[in-house]
């Protein structure tokens, strides 16, 4: 997403395959981002500085057709936002809801954060479209 590149020190003797799939991880990102701890050094070291966070329970039966829709908004604002995908299921991401003031029965939600200042921009949703997202998005970069 980033275009910018990272390079592993291979001449480094200490590289096993444990700390070479850990590179990876931390330095790939997708359209749209799963974050967790591997991938959240990642995240929050991207040069990108907004961040759409789609906050939704993966177990849920929409989730499949909110992820066709999120990763089809994502190639819309390719290289001018991270998309990323919290988990709610994830002990791990509640600190997430909580920090955007949400409640589990306020989602799924899409959250916007501008990481310099910290301004941000929650939206509780029932349906997630391309449209949409789009519309989310582009009222807030105004």
């Amino acid at each position: 997403v980033d275009n910018e590149r990272k390079d592993l020190d291979l001449n480094n003797k200490d590289i096993d395959a444990d700390k070479m799939t850990r590179f990876v991880r931390i330095n790939e990102l997708r359209l749209v981002t799963e974050y967790n701890p591997v991938t959240a050094i990642g995240v929050m070291q991207s040069s990108l500085e907004l961040n759409l966070l789609l906050i939704t329970d993966k177990m849920s039966p929409k989730h499949p057709e909110r992820m066709r829709n999120y990763r089809a908004a994502a190639e819309l604002f390719k290289g001018k936002i991270l998309f990323v995908l919290i988990d709610i299921n994830l002990k791990s991401n509640e600190r997430i809801v909580d920090y955007f003031k949400l409640k589990k029965s306020q989602l799924p939600a899409l959250a916007i954060f501008h990481v310099p200042d910290e301004e941000q921009e929650v939206w509780t949703l029932d349906e997630l479209s391309v449209d949409g997202v789009q519309d989310f998005c582009n009222r807030f970069l105004q």
